[in-house]
């Protein structure tokens, strides 16, 4: 179940939880893991008739490295290389890690991958600046207000507001030229492509519920974003 936790607090697959659970379990001589995971929760039994364990999951981010970490434990157990004390210590120091990166270098790559978004939809190279500016500072209004609010939609709807602010005041000083481009680039590390495709994939393993959760969590995530961008351009 910790394994788990990890792996669905880092958006891991739906799937793929259930899956490592069970893999972790035979391993260690239960015959008839059943396990149920969902975006917010864990239920995990040794068997059918047995008593079921639940677990909440409050709060999730997007961290590829716990899940490939959790992976790889889940691999030596199966081969017999670490046994369960070892597992539980190791799985222990991996929940308790922070986040891998900095937030200032995650300010850093979305500013850039704002500016670069720009150029590849069609903006000129005038609006780079712009875009990398107004994506880096909206990046880090999410940042700040997600430590702030447990809602995450109010922080995402917060930072593109801060990007539409930004993306018009470059606009009206003449630093930028196409404010449509400058918006659509700086928005894009907000976008939820990763939830997106878990959603899709969970639908296509079967995983009904958790595929329409994730779905509606990403398309309320579009919401929030496209709202802050359009409480701004509603005032210009």
């Amino acid at each position: 179940m910790l394994a788990g936790k990890i792996m669905l607090e880092s958006s891991a697959e739906t799937y793929r939880v259930e899956d490592t659970m069970n893999r972790i379990a035979r391993a260690f001589g239960v015959h008839n893991p059943q396990s149920y995971a969902t975006p917010t929760g864990i239920n995990f039994s040794i068997d059918q008739a047995e008593a079921a364990h639940m677990m909440r999951i409050e709060k999730r981010t997007t961290d590829l490295y716990k899940i490939a970490r959790v992976n790889s434990i889940s691999r030596n157990i199966a081969a017999g290389s670490m046994n369960i004390d070892e597992a539980l210590v190791v799985l222990r120091e991996l929940h308790d890690k922070k986040f891998l990166y900095s937030s200032k270098l995650l300010v850093t790559v979305a500013a850039l991958a704002s500016g670069c978004f720009t150029i590849m939809f069609g903006g000129l190279w005038v609006d780079f600046i712009p875009s990398l500016l107004a994506g880096g500072v909206g990046f880090l209004g999410f940042l700040m207000f997600d430590k702030l609010v447990e809602i995450r939609f109010i922080s995402e709807f917060v930072a593109s507001f801060i990007v539409g602010i930004l993306a018009v005041l470059f606009i009206q000083t003449g630093i930028g030229m196409e404010l449509d481009k400058i918006i659509i680039g700086a928005v894009m590390p907000l976008v939820p492509g990763l939830h997106i495709t878990n959603a899709v994939r969970d639908l296509m393993a079967g995983h009904l519920v958790a595929g329409l959760s994730k779905g509606v969590e990403a398309l309320l995530t579009a919401f929030a974003i496209g709202a802050g961008i359009a409480v701004v351009l509603a005032f210009v």
